[in-house]
């Protein structure tokens, strides 16, 4: 074996909180790389700042270090760990490059005797400065767009008035196109220049033509140290140029290309990573191609690191590019590594896909008031989703279903734009539902040539798109009893829901289920096998689709089912589906150890989500791995196929929660806490009632259905008032009114957005100081896993706020109350596993604002902060292996934690930054302090009522 056999510890630097254009995709490659590294025997060390990911969890590495990913704190480990070798930081983003960089440039490798793996310092440098990078591509004859660099405002206008409009700023060393601008018109390029100028660390932006209109493409490629390159994945942005990435609807494989142009740009992409440096690891190449029968291609970038579009493809293939990218790191050939999904042939081999892949980003546009919700070279994204269909149609709309934003999928619900203004202003300004808005377009007559002339979306996409709509016309003639078999057939290959199919038809989608159960219409799992079915797989991980019934000889007829259903004790755990505020990260963390833990019960588990970012769907996190929509159609067809002993819902935020009732009218067993304890919390009126009994204060409430009844209750209530929507998550909708003509303005909004749905109204404590605390309970016992008080006053959103462990001013006297509290009231919810209670403290009474009988944001924080397992407990619990008397609770915390939470406004500079109810930080940082003496915990204490709005 050719590995390095010197290596004997390595340091993996991550990519810090959750941002806009820096999501958990990295905390999926950290892993895979941290597991890859492990199993060879090398010692880990890792760094990183985000307490809520599976990177982070002490069982992931040798040593884990929750600091702040500066040099101070590479310095520090250095010391401590003079073992370490070497140092791999292409699995943390941009962030860890930058990092490194730093590092290198500061000399601090070169003075403890650290070398770089799995990339080279003249590839960042290369790949990060835009002159130093055109160059390259020039030397190497590889076609770029007309750019020149500019380091100072009077160089950038000189360029402009060289290259005439439109142009594209895009500033040097950043992540998720931070500070990138399209500049159509003279009159705004001064600002966006600036801005640019402002982004890049190093104050450099290269100004380039426009490539309106071209079409966009990504390779992810492979290398060793023998110079084998792998192209991994080939990716197809629907959306043209002038779209980030990130913010684009990509398909894989690649779709409108021919072969002479894909051989060429596979050729290009292995030229260009042979030339940037003498590296083994992964990269990303970005191209463009001219939309005409030339098909010119032209370079964009190339990314010496694993990326969020290898996080995709590792999803999308079956091929761990972490993994392997690790490996070859160490000093191994593709050849002489195992397929990790036949487990009988080699690394060195390109994945064939036999089905189709659709990301679709999800956007959170209503959590930034006032933002620009038009898409261009700048990611506004916080997450996405992956549906994987035999067509490109089947996938599109599994993707579609898969975003929850109360869409059934493409068209036939109900919910589209009729305003033919409206359509033509939403496919000219791209904006988040332009997927949904093109079905509109082809709906209301408008001509294919038409949209395309305006998005510049390939044809061949469009008559995919019209091919739906002509189906659902042609379904529309018939009645449930009258529709024939192929055509509803037909529908479910195409990937229509029922629900749709029942909008079709006029009837409801129980009738359609029904209908689909008579004609044997039946969903049936195929494997994602990286080879096409040329070797066998022994790897468990499944999408689904439809198959008309092959007859043999002797006239049986079947369709072919790839999952083999065992005999054992299962269970089913549902994900959180795609990321977004309020509901990130910290429960993928969550249902991972939910899977390991029941495992270790002698379950077999198995994992259904549809987020391509997350480790909960890398294909041996579960036993089995369904890679479909947590959407009920979906969920209960995989439930009838397998049919567990039960399904755990409190793992998976609101997404899993919101499932719950229809499980429970299905007569299908819910692990942990009862459906109807969960309806309980979640009805903030019939929780108040609750309360009411156990005698436990709570701020003065009444619940209103209309915009009349509110204001009613204003007159006995008293202002301010805090107006909040049942079943929602990160706050949504909540807000502090302060007269009559806010309240009704604003309920009469949050109608709108969330029909048919109790409004809560609280009179708000105003001063009070916001405390919120974590338990487990088995319906008899309760331990309190943590108490935490949050530095910003109540009013803040608990996700916005600064949080300390444990509390730094409750006395002992509101402390008992807190506990009291969570005991009666876990207790009184017969909580099985986890439940978050969040407080106000007033005048020494602790006040409940509310209760949640699942995992929270908080919990990864407390279980890194005092190291216990605690999801692992919980689980145990759920599932009636264990009592909260059976486990020995041991916390360890020197001084305090404090939880940080951090925003990305810096994607949307015109945004009201305020602070109010609604949550808006995209992710969270942990600070450890010894005492509150300390500089940090004073600054965030002085700056607490900083940004507070109603």
């Amino acid at each position: 074996m050719p590995k390095d056999s010197a290596i004997k510890s390595v340091l993996i630097i991550g990519s810090g909180p959750i941002i806009i254009g820096q999501a958990c995709e990295f905390d999926y490659s950290g892993s895979q790389s941290a597991r890859s590294l492990r199993e060879e025997g090398i010692e880990v060390i890792l760094i990183n700042s985000n307490p809520a990911t599976i990177m982070t969890d002490p069982a992931m590495a040798d040593h884990i270090y929750l600091k702040p990913l500066t040099t101070k704190s590479i310095i520090e480990i250095l010391k401590a760990h003079p073992s370490i070798d070497a140092v791999l930081p292409t699995m943390g983003g941009q962030t860890a490059l930058n990092l490194c960089l730093e590092a290198e440039e500061k000399g601090i490798w070169k003075d403890f005797g650290v070398r770089l793996i799995g990339v080279d310092i003249n590839a960042i440098n290369v790949t990060e400065d835009r002159d130093q990078f055109k160059t390259l591509l020039s030397e190497i004859g590889i076609p770029y767009a007309p750019a020149k660099t500019a380091n100072s405002f009077l160089k950038g206008k000189e360029i402009a008035q060289e290259f005439g409009f439109p142009l594209v700023i895009r500033p040097s060393f950043t992540l998720g196109g931070t500070g990138a601008a399209f500049v159509h018109r003279k009159e705004d390029f001064d600002e966006l220049l600036t801005r640019g100028l402002e982004a890049s660390p190093i104050h450099e932006v290269l100004i380039d033509k426009a490539l309106l209109g071209w079409k966009e493409y990504e390779l992810e490629l492979l290398r060793d140290k023998n110079d084998n390159v792998v192209i991994i994945c080939s990716i197809e942005n629907m959306d043209p140029m002038g779209i980030h990435t990130g913010d684009s609807i990509t398909v894989a494989p690649a779709m409108t290309l021919s072969d002479t142009t894909f051989q060429k740009m596979r050729d290009m992409a292995i030229h260009m990573m042979r030339s940037i440096g003498n590296f083994a690891g992964g990269c990303n190449v970005q191209f463009a191609v001219s939309p005409d029968e030339k098909e010119d291609i032209v370079a964009i970038e190339i990314n010496p690191r694993v990326s969020r579009s290898s996080a995709l493809a590792s999803k999308a293939t079956g091929y761990p590019i972490a993994k392997i990218a690790t490996k070859l790191a160490l000093g191994y050939t593709l050849d002489e590594l195992q397929n990790q999904i036949t487990k009988s042939t080699s690394a060195l081999f390109e994945p064939t896909l036999d089905y189709v892949i659709v990301k679709i980003p999800r956007w959170n546009f209503d959590k930034f008031e006032g933002a620009d919700r038009t898409l261009g070279l700048q990611m506004k994204s916080v997450g996405e989703v992956m549906g994987i269909g035999r067509s490109f149609q089947e996938a599109l709309h599994k993707a579609t279903q898969s975003l929850e934003i109360k869409r059934n999928g493409l068209g036939a619900d109900g919910k589209g734009y009729k305003n033919y203004e409206q359509i033509i202003e939403k496919l000219t300004h791209a904006s988040w539902d332009r997927v949904f808005v093109i079905y509109d377009a082809i709906q209301m007559g408008i001509p294919l040539s038409r949209i395309h002339e305006i998005t510049k979306i390939d044809l061949w996409f469009l008559k995919q798109y019209e091919e739906l709509y002509l189906l659902e016309k042609e379904i529309a003639n018939y009645r449930v009893d009258t529709l024939p078999k192929e055509l509803l057939l037909e529908a479910k290959q195409k990937g229509y829901g029922d629900r749709q199919i029942a909008h079709m038809l006029g009837c409801l989608e129980s009738q359609v289920y029904r209908l689909r159960e008579e004609m044997n219409i039946r969903r049936v799992y195929k494997l994602v096998d990286t080879c096409a079915a040329e070797f066998k797989a022994q790897t468990p991980y499944y999408y689904s689709t439809f198959e008309a019934e092959i007859e043999t000889a002797a006239g049986n007829r079947y369709t072919a089912n790839e999952s083999q259903v065992s005999d054992r004790k299962k269970v089913v755990v549902l994900g959180s589906g795609p990321n977004r505020i309020g509901q990130g990260i910290e429960f993928d963390y969550s249902c991972v150890h939910g899977v390991l833990a029941a495992k270790e019960c002698g379950y077999e588990t198995i994992m259904i989500n549809c987020n391509p970012e997350t480790v909960s769907t890398d294909f041996d996190t579960a036993d089995k791995l369904y890679f479909e929509p947590v959407f009920w159609e979906h969920i209960y067809d995989i439930i009838q196929h397998e049919k567990p002993d039960g399904v755990i819902v409190q793992l998976g935020g609101q997404t899993a929660l919101k499932l719950a009732e229809k499980l429970n009218r299905y007569g299908i067993k819910i692990f942990g806490t009862s459906y109807d304890a969960l309806d309980l919390a979640e009805d903030r009126g019939r929780f108040s009632g609750l309360l009411k009994e156990l005698n436990i204060p709570y701020p003065k409430f009444g619940v209103a259905e209309n915009a009349e009844q509110a204001l009613q209750l204003a007159d006995v209530l008293e202002f301010p008032l805090l107006v909040r929507p049942s079943y929602v998550l990160g706050g949504q909708g909540m807000k502090i009114v302060i007269n009559k003509q806010e309240l009704e303005e604003h309920v009469i909004e949050i109608l709108k957005h969330i029909p048919n749905n109790k409004l809560l109204l609280d009179y708000y404590l105003d001063g009070a100081i916001e405390a919120e605390a974590d338990a487990i309970c088995d319906g008899e016992n309760v331990y309190i896993i943590g108490i935490m008080e949050h530095i910003e006053p109540c009013g803040i959103h608990s996700g916005d706020s600064n949080a300390t462990l444990p509390p730094f001013n409750l006395g002992e006297f509101v402390m008992q109350q807190i506990k009291d509290h969570t005991k009666n009231i876990a207790l009184a919810l017969q909580t099985v596993g986890l439940i978050n209670i969040q407080f106000a403290i007033k005048d020494d009474i602790v006040y409940i604002i509310e209760a949640n009988p699942r995992a929270s944001r908080t919990v990864p924080f407390i279980a890194k902060a005092y190291g216990e397992p605690y999801v692992n407990f919980a689980t145990k619990v759920m599932l009636g292996a264990k009592k909260v008397t059976d486990f020995t609770f041991n916390p360890k915390l020197n001084g305090f934690a404090i939880k940080q939470p951090v925003f990305s406004f810096n994607k949307f500079p015109n945004v009201n930054k305020a602070l109010g109810p609604e949550m808006k930080s995209t992710g969270e940082s942990i600070l450890f302090i010894e005492d509150l003496k300390d500089d940090q915990f004073y600054d965030l204490y002085a700056r607490r009522k900083m940004y507070l709005s109603r």
